[in-house]
């Protein structure tokens, strides 16, 4: 990897990112991303360690070549293992390592890894050595070992406990902290429930910006608007939308048109620019449904938005279904094939 490619990966991370999120943040979604904001980092579903070892790496580390800057999450609690896992993200080219210690569902408590880990700061710690180690080791520079994690777990509520995993985590080697500013509850909710009923704590993350200066902080949680978004970026580094930026696409595209200086793309254009992508899926013979299911929040909120909607919900499934379903549906919204084109 390359020193400007690692520079590209910092700039990247001081401003916007997009969360990893089980089941969404796939290949797919990454080229539909990348299009939106050529400037954000992305980051892959969560992998576990052992998957990378031991699976499908070709379906698991899948990644286009213009994804680029692109974070690999891992899952895990075991320092060797994770170490492989990372050395090999670095071999299929991801331009950062991130460790997850923030999902709070029970099959992941269930293998030690995610949330509960924030409980043992120690095992993390050993985790990022490990982790920051195998790479260093890699020819052509280390990318960043980074942190994904809650404020706590359950009913923790002292910022000092909080402050001092970071602190232990930061002292083996990680270079930044993503702060999901708000506690992950392992019993008594469901991991939608996580995302929605801790309370956000914002006012944390800003504290540890300015307690650890040196420190990179990205804040994530709760973020849906653009004005609120960028307005949080006077107090940390960087900001991760989460699910705002899959139910609605359109505003990652103005927050990165916004952090860059760009005048934002109408959304008919930006769909239209990704036809070339889904032509060669679908010569390779990936079904449009698995691809369109991406995009069916780029319209939200406007006119014709529920029916371009409705139109690749139900059409996208069929063995004949192409591209001339998404002008169609694209119609829907007062576009037409030949203003596509256009």
């Amino acid at each position: 990897m390359q020193d400007e490619a690692l520079n590209q990966v910092d700039r990247a991370h001081r401003r916007l990112s997009v969360a990893p999120m089980m089941d969404w943040t796939d290949a797919h979604c990454r080229a539909f991303h990348r299009l939106l904001a050529p400037d954000a980092l992305l980051y892959t579903e969560m992998v576990h360690a052992n998957a990378v070892l031991l699976g499908d790496r070709g379906r698991l580390l899948a990644r286009g070549p213009d994804e680029h800057p692109v974070a690999l999450q891992l899952g895990g609690s075991e320092p060797a293992t994770l170490a492989q896992a990372a050395r090999i993200g670095v071999e299929y080219g991801f331009d950062e390592i991130n460790l997850n210690c923030g999902c709070p569902s029970d099959r992941v408590q269930a293998g030690r890894f995610g949330a509960c880990l924030m409980r043992e700061p120690a095992l993390v710690a050993a985790c990022v050595a490990a982790m920051c180690d195998a790479v260093a080791a890699q020819p052509g520079g280390a990318p960043p070992v980074t942190v994904k994690c809650r404020l706590g777990v359950d009913d923790d509520d002292d910022y000092a406990v909080f402050l001092a995993f970071v602190d232990t985590v930061a002292a083996a080697g990680a270079q930044r902290i993503v702060v999901h500013a708000r506690n992950a509850w392992l019993k008594g909710l469901s991991p939608k429930e996580n995302r929605e009923v801790p309370p956000l704590r914002y006012d944390w993350a800003r504290r540890l910006k300015q307690e650890r200066p040196a420190l990179t902080v990205v804040l994530n949680g709760g973020l849906q608007d653009e004005a609120g978004t960028l307005a949080q970026l006077a107090h940390v580094d960087g900001v991760m939308l989460g699910r705002a930026a899959y139910h609605d696409p359109y505003l990652l595209h103005r927050l990165d048109s916004a952090l860059a200086g760009r005048t934002p793309r109408a959304r008919g254009d930006l769909l239209a620019a990704w036809r070339p992508y889904v032509a060669h899926r679908l010569e390779a013979g990936v079904s449009l449904k698995h691809l369109v299911r991406h995009v069916l929040g780029l319209f939200h909120g406007q006119p014709g938005g529920r029916v371009f909607r409705q139109i690749l919900s139900e059409g996208a499934h069929r063995p004949e279904a192409a591209w001339p379903l998404v002008e169609r549906a694209l119609a829907a919204t007062g576009w037409t094939p030949q203003a596509v084109a256009a």
